[in-house]
């Protein structure tokens, strides 16, 4: 009563060996490596602005202390490739230092989050680190 389908149906997945595809273990080292670097962008800009500004708000040397072991994670994910280092903008106020230590905050918890999932002790020990360590400028900003 029906002729049989003789050609393939147009729903059917093509499988395409020419694209490459990563394992997960992969893609976690790649989204770590992302969100350490753009800490990384954060954490420097937030150095610049100590820097510039003598005020204790701020420790210089312990963010360029943290800025060099986030890129020594960055380059350990990277295959030994240091990241690009972004030239910080000039300028800042108190408002601003308060949404980049949000923001610095927000990233350590994404790459302890794929650190965790990827079981990298060393990321999750860092990422923790910086989470506290921004974690404490908002608690005074929000007292003040």
């Amino acid at each position: 009563m029906y002729e049989p389908i003789r050609t393939k149906s147009v729903h059917t997945m093509a499988v395409a060996p020419e694209i490459p595809h990563r394992s997960r273990e992969e893609e976690l080292e790649i989204r770590l490596a992302g969100q350490l670097t753009a800490l990384l962008t954060v954490t420097d800009e937030l150095h610049a602005l100590a820097t510039r500004d003598d005020s204790a708000a701020l420790d210089d040397s312990a963010l360029a202390v943290a800025a060099e072991r986030i890129a020594e994670q960055v380059a350990r994910l990277s295959g030994g490739h240091y990241p690009l280092r972004a030239e910080p903008s000039d300028g800042g106020s108190p408002s601003r230092t308060e949404a980049l230590h949000q923001r610095a905050h927000t990233l350590a918890g994404n790459a302890l989050s794929v650190a965790t999932s990827r079981g990298d002790a060393a990321a999750m020990a860092l990422a923790a680190e910086r989470m506290e360590a921004h974690a404490a400028p908002l608690r005074d900003l929000a007292t003040a």
